[in-house]
């Protein structure tokens, strides 16, 4: 039994129908494939390469990449107007933006075409962790009990689950909301449905304390996101007027303000969401009830490892299957051991990484870090891998990349206090005392 039919909750599906478990989701909400509904909330995805492994690993990734567009890096937008690029990796390499309902929609799809079934409008109102038995309501208010050898809670970052399992003993859970917050907002399309911004490129407004993103969508448009403070100056609170919106736009964000005629009218109409992280543990009760996903471990999206990292947990989940030969004794404890560290460093990373994008990304000494560790990497790269690769195009576990992070800041650092660095970034010195501090 799964509880949720998001996107980890259908890929975990296709997994478990793999390896031959008779499999039912129960979701709470309506089928958007019917109802067109949106899958919550609608920040744009960002696909990368622990995503693509766990869709591969059911053959999903043909098909979703139909849907996804290729970013190859950040296309910066500056006050002035004038526009400077970052790739994110080494040519070839991008995330890949796609749109969360249509995802979802697409593995929905997969999950029933394997044989699992899914059954919507079922909210979970209690769990009996000791029999295995979760009681669920539909809409008309009617309660069944269903019963199952393995429950697993993938239902999203205000898991059912897993507020049944706060109420066992020695569970650990916290939850941090940002002072920030986010409002979506969108570019439309050219008349003939082209992008009017670069098209395979994740656009970036830093402005210091708050930044707007724009992803591309397949139909020309571009899924804007405006994260904000919510009180303070500027924030959502100050912002309470039309022409307040506007003049604010076109003090900071000028070039968006002008592809952007609905501001107004998408500003006050689309909510204005929060930012959590969800930190729990364990995961498992008595090996037989697990949680996956964002009921896990929820992060912020930017480090755009959200998905990713729920694909991730399937993908490692798995490989134990197959290790213990579907012992779940075996399996259970070792999954949340494996994945708990990473969860926790995505967590962090991504924070980490909220501050480089809002605060950092314009600023010249960070662009001639990056072009320093750049040179290295090219060099070096059996040496040195930058944090963002490490995250985002391998598969080493989060705990380990953010460690190596941590390292590579502290030698960066020095790098950057040398006398003369800006005209020396290339030299044979800097590379010599690189390697230097890495032996």
């Amino acid at each position: 039994m799964i509880m949720g039919a998001g996107l980890v909750g259908s890929l975990l599906s296709a997994y478990l129908k793999k390896h031959g478990y008779d499999v039912t989701i129960y979701e709470r909400r309506p089928d958007m494939r019917v109802d067109r509904i949106s899958a919550g909330r609608s920040i744009n995805l960002a696909l990368s390469d622990r995503g693509w492994r766990g869709l591969e690993g059911v053959g999903l990734a043909d098909a979703v990449r139909k849907v996804a567009i290729p970013m190859h890096g950040r296309m910066i937008h500056n006050l002035d107007g004038s526009l400077t690029f970052q790739p994110y990796g080494k040519e070839g390499q991008a995330i890949y933006s796609v749109s969360r309902g249509g995802l979802n929609c697409v593995m929905m799809d997969e999950a029933e075409r394997l044989g699992a079934k899914i059954e919507f409008n079922q909210k979970c109102k209690n769990i009996d962790f000791n029999n295995n038995s979760v009681v669920l309501e539909n809409n008309d208010g009617k309660e069944v009990t269903v019963t199952a050898d393995l429950i697993f809670g993938a239902d999203g970052a205000f898991s059912a689950v897993r507020h049944d399992m706060m109420f066992t003993d020695r569970f650990n859970y916290s939850q941090q909301y940002l002072e920030h917050g986010y409002k979506e907002l969108s570019i439309k399309p050219n008349s003939d449905s082209t992008h009017k911004l670069e098209k395979n490129a994740l656009h970036i407004w830093p402005r210091g304390g708050y930044m707007l993103i724009a992803l591309p969508n397949l139909d020309g448009s571009f899924t804007c996101t405006l994260f904000f403070p919510f009180k303070g100056s500027p924030s959502f609170e100050e912002l309470d007027s039309p022409a307040k919106v506007t003049a604010f736009f076109k003090e900071v964000f000028p070039d968006a303000l002008e592809l952007m005629p609905h501001l107004e009218e998408e500003y006050f109409e689309n909510p204005t969401s929060s930012l959590v992280i969800v930190r729990c543990y364990p995961w498992t009760i008595n090996n037989s009830i697990m949680l996956i996903g964002d009921a896990a471990h929820a992060i912020v999206p930017f480090y755009g490892q959200g998905m990713n990292a729920g694909f991730e947990d399937c993908v490692d989940l798995e490989k134990l299957m197959v290790k213990h030969d579907n012992n779940w004794d075996e399996i259970m404890p070792e999954y949340q051991n494996i994945r708990k560290p990473a969860g926790d460093a995505i967590a962090d990373l991504a924070v980490m990484n909220f501050y480089e994008m809002r605060d950092l990304v314009g600023h010249p000494e960070f662009l001639l870090r990056k072009k320093i560790e750049g040179m290295f990497y090219e060099k070096h790269p059996n040496k040195w891998i930058p944090l963002y690769s490490m995250v985002t195009f391998s598969d080493i576990p989060y705990h380990n990349a953010l460690a190596e992070g941590q390292k590579q800041d502290k030698i960066m650092k020095q790098v950057m206090s040398m006398p003369g660095i800006e005209e020396k970034w290339d030299s044979k010195e800097v590379e010599d005392l690189i390697l230097q501090m890495l032996s």
